[in-house]
């Protein structure tokens, strides 16, 4: 029996399931390959997530369940993401545990002047982000007890961001890297550790439950900055970059569904882009990880 049953091993579910297991906590982690990260205290379990029977009975006796799950493509968010969290919730509610969400921004959609604080209203008018609403408002609606914690794009070891998908093939290239963004617009960038953090401390205050907390993350950076300091970590001159105009990927939308989702969502690289995670870390004293060590890791 597991105190802690994680669903997903990517970025953040890896991350969790580790620092539990450094905590000597017992750790059950869920995923359809029976991946995650080696240790004597976590069990990896290959098994389909979206199954309320199914991961309740895996969950039996866990404190808390932490739905880390992501699929990789925006295109099978709609079908594969609402049957995980309807699972996630009956698994949470059959064993009296806490459901800790781990989420975005997409949810607040477009803001005034880009800054968004725990208590800015979700107004999302894209797919994706009233899907993100919908699920949160499903969970607070359920009856358990639940906290959902959103950060911004990742980075840092293992964070599948903007570095492994644009800036790491263009240095080992040697070649510029077209960004689907404006360069020089501030950004909050999530470190994937302090996303990870934030799940276990909040998990663990009733404080933190019924409601949507932010990520302690760096300050903003722009595109250009951040291409700048990994090529600096990386020991390499630093990196031409070339903005995409906003139409091409509109454009391609038309006839490519990975690029109209794409698309749909560039309103956070074209405009500031600020995270305020403000009351989260006077509330708890979370604080972010300096985004120069986040880079380092990633880097390796």
């Amino acid at each position: 029996m597991a105190k802690h049953v994680v669903i997903g091993a990517g970025s953040i579910g890896a991350t969790v399931a580790r620092l539990l297991a450094e905590q000597g906590e017992t750790v059950r982690i869920v995923t359809r390959s029976g991946s995650g990260p080696e240790h004597q205290l976590v069990e990896r379990v290959a098994a389909d997530a979206s199954d309320p029977v199914g991961l309740s009975e895996l969950a039996c006796g866990a404190e808390v369940v932490y739905h880390c799950a992501n699929p990789p493509s925006y295109t099978t968010w709609e079908r594969l993401l609402p049957p995980l969290q309807t699972a996630a919730i009956a698994a949470a509610r059959a064993n009296d545990a806490v459901l800790a969400l781990t989420s975005s921004m997409y949810a607040y959609g477009p803001q005034p002047g880009g800054r968004m604080d725990e208590h800015t209203p979700m107004a999302a008018v894209g797919r994706k982000g009233r899907l993100r609403r919908r699920m949160w408002e499903q969970a607070l609606g359920s009856g358990v007890r639940t906290v959902e914690v959103r950060g911004s794009d990742y980075v840092g070891k293992d964070a599948n961001g903007i570095y492994p998908l644009l800036i790491e093939p263009a240095l080992r290239a040697g070649r510029a890297a077209w960004i689907t963004g404006h360069l020089d617009q501030p950004h909050t960038f999530t470190v994937n550790v302090d996303m990870a953090r934030a799940l276990l401390t909040l998990a663990r205050d009733e404080r933190a439950w019924g409601r949507a907390w932010h990520v302690p993350s760096p300050p903003a950076v722009t595109i250009r900055d951040l291409a700048r300091r990994y090529a600096a970590a990386a020991g390499a001159p630093p990196l031409k970059l070339i903005q995409l105009p906003r139409f091409v990927l509109r454009a391609a939308g038309l006839v490519v569904p990975i690029a109209r989702e794409m698309a749909e969502m560039d309103y956070q690289w074209y405009a500031p882009f600020h995270v305020d995670a403000t009351e989260t870390a006077e509330t708890f004293g979370l604080t972010a990880t300096d985004l120069d060590t986040a880079v380092r890791d990633e880097v390796g």
